[in-house]
């Protein structure tokens, strides 16, 4: 038997999910099965194919509902879940007949996978405490301060780093595999990780003066455009930390398969934000969580990209 897990890759939360989605399922139902996996990225063309669905079981956690008849089971806790009405009115058609399962409440799909797992199926493993833990602190920004979540000390905080940094799925795969037998620290130690992470921790320390570098902080709204540079995988707290009376941040990056508008809110600011970033967002065909949010473009699609923030900034600064 064979379960496919698409998850939302390159997301401390969307490996944690598969993690625990995994080790779940093994335990309760599947003992025995061969677990596949698929890293998801939001792109700006379809999301899903159907020949992505190849298992006897297919699951989507952490990522965009599918109507696709072959899904077996589903977990979200995103705002902007649905890509159209019509995929909407599927979910609601099947909610109640197959195991999908939807709370854009949560601050991390790690948490409300943990929940249904206890609530719903009396499945509660305390060897993965501290994975449901972590992945609510990272997705919900619960840190410290900014200068606690760029300052990564935490063991949670480094394969966040390597998760969102790493340009190779399979390395968010392996700790996938790890993170249901291993503790956090544990995965640190496996010598291909920390081989991975070093390098990629360097960069971090170097994109700190990129970001400083190309900033403007105006009317408590960051704005920075680092298109041009090798910048896939920074840390979205870097802005607060250089600017902390930002309350906004709107920027513009470049990886191989998308163009990416970012927006989100500061966790540590003074003052309340007050626009919902994921209804923002859904107007250019993105999405995300009232506080933060993303718009996906097409590779060639930079000046588009850059067009939509400057419309963004213009908002929020109003």
């Amino acid at each position: 038997m064979k379960v496919r897990v698409l998850y939302h890759d390159h997301c401390f939360d969307g490996a944690a999910s598969a993690a625990f989605f995994s080790k779940f399922s093994r335990e309760c139902f599947y003992n025995g099965a061969e677990y596949a996996y698929t890293g998801m990225a939001h792109k700006a063309a379809q999301l899903f194919d159907e020949s992505e669905f190849d298992g006897d079981e297919n699951v989507i956690v952490d990522f965009k509902y599918s109507p696709s008849d072959k899904v077996t089971w589903w977990f979200d806790h995103h705002q902007s879940a649905f890509l159209s009405a019509a995929d909407q009115r599927d979910y609601e058609g099947k909610k109640d007949k197959r195991r999908f399962y939807f709370n854009p409440t949560y601050r991390s799909c790690t948490e409300w996978i943990a929940h249904i797992a206890k609530t719903v199926y009396s499945y509660e493993p305390p060897e993965l405490a501290e994975l449901v833990y972590w992945a609510g602190i990272v997705d919900g920004a619960d840190y410290d301060s900014a200068e606690a979540a760029v300052s990564m000390r935490e063991p949670a905080m480094k394969l966040t780093l390597l998760i969102e940094a790493i340009k190779c799925s399979e390395m968010v795969q392996r700790i996938i595999r790890q993170m249901q037998v291993k503790t956090l620290e544990e995965i640190l130690h496996d010598p291909v990780v920390s081989e991975a992470f070093q390098p990629l921790y360097d960069r971090h320390l170097r994109s700190i003066d990129v970001i400083r570098a190309a900033s403007e902080c105006r009317d408590k709204v960051i704005f920075f455009d680092v298109a041009d540079q090798d910048m896939e995988g920074y840390s979205k707290f870097i802005p607060y930390y250089l600017f902390p009376e930002g309350v906004y941040t709107v920027s513009v990056s470049k990886a191989s398969f998308r163009t990416k508008v970012s927006v989100g809110s500061n966790p540590w600011a003074a003052e309340e934000p007050t626009h919902n970033l994921a209804a923002i967002c859904e107007r250019y065909g993105g999405g995300g969580h009232p506080r933060v949010g993303a718009i996906s473009f097409q590779p060639s699609e930079v000046e588009a990209a850059r067009a939509a923030a400057a419309e963004i900034v213009q908002e929020l600064r109003g």
